[in-house]
């Protein structure tokens, strides 16, 4: 017999208070005691506790992996999830009222009413710069985030633009530089002044973070190069034929060139029932 959300009591409620402090402090991350699940890290323990841990038998979930509602990712998640708790799973986004992401912000934008978690495989955006954990802990405390910039510098020297695709540093609330997690810089702009709150969990690195409705979030830029999403222009989706949304490019049928289809299954099946 499982415990509901099958996490013991305990566990759940110093989770929580994790997530409480994460929200207090936007973009800090919040150190916590993660747990074991009968699942491997980098399928999304950090994402999943959060989530069993904030889940009621009222909650309507929705889990999805890259915008795809029916990955081995995302269907073997909400079977755990649905296993131990029983709530409605959806693919719908706009009546989900907890949703969990890997990879992917959906193209609908979500209300006050709903949560996103995001799984987080390195929560340190500094990892890139400075591998020492003391190290990057006294430069987020002084807000030192001089090397970041230099290593977008260099990213321009070497490619003449800022070629990072996933994962953009942001500075949120003006005060800490925070991962973004594998979303495409696409999404990056849906965290600023959202309306839902955002909630951020890693597994392995044991670390909790979180920027709460209506808050800023800058992503990281030089005064003249600045921050763009990738350019779909001239090109749409093949099914719903959506010029709106993230494409992923997809090998064609007849072997001629490269097509395009959105990435979220959700919001292209409703443009096609349109």
């Amino acid at each position: 017999m499982y415990n509901f959300a099958l996490l013991d009591e305990n566990s759940k409620r110093e989770i929580r208070r994790s997530v409480l402090k994460a929200i207090a402090i936007p973009g800090f991350q919040v150190p916590f005691a993660s747990r074991e699940l009968p699942i491997f890290y980098g399928w999304g323990t950090g994402g999943l506790q959060i989530t069993l841990s904030l889940i009621g038998k009222d909650e309507i979930l929705k889990v999805f992996d890259q915008g795809d509602d029916d990955s081995v990712n995302a269907v073997n998640l909400k079977r755990l999830i649905q296993l131990t708790t029983g709530v409605e799973v959806t693919s719908d986004t706009q009546s989900a009222t907890l949703l969990q992401t890997r990879h992917r912000i959906p193209e609908q934008t979500l209300t006050s009413d709903q949560v996103l978690v995001l799984q987080v495989p390195m929560p340190e955006p500094l990892r890139k710069v400075e591998s020492r954990e003391t190290e990057t802990a006294r430069m987020h405390a002084e807000k030192d985030y001089g090397k970041m910039f230099v290593k977008l510098y260099e990213d321009v020297l070497h490619h003449g633009e800022i070629t990072l695709s996933s994962d953009y540093p942001v500075l949120v609330f003006d005060r800490h530089l925070m991962a973004t997690t594998p979303i495409p810089r696409w999404d990056v702009p849906k965290l600023d002044q959202a309306e839902n709150l955002f909630l951020f969990g890693a597994g392995r690195e044991k670390k909790i973070y979180a920027v709460p409705p209506y808050t800023d979030v800058e992503p990281l830029s030089l005064e003249d190069y600045a921050f763009r999403v990738e350019d779909f222009s001239n090109k749409q989706c093949v099914f719903c034929k959506s010029t709106e949304s993230y494409l992923n490019e997809i090998p064609s049928p007849e072997g001629a060139g490269q097509i395009y289809a959105c990435s979220d299954t959700d919001f292209c099946q409703k443009n096609r029932n349109q």
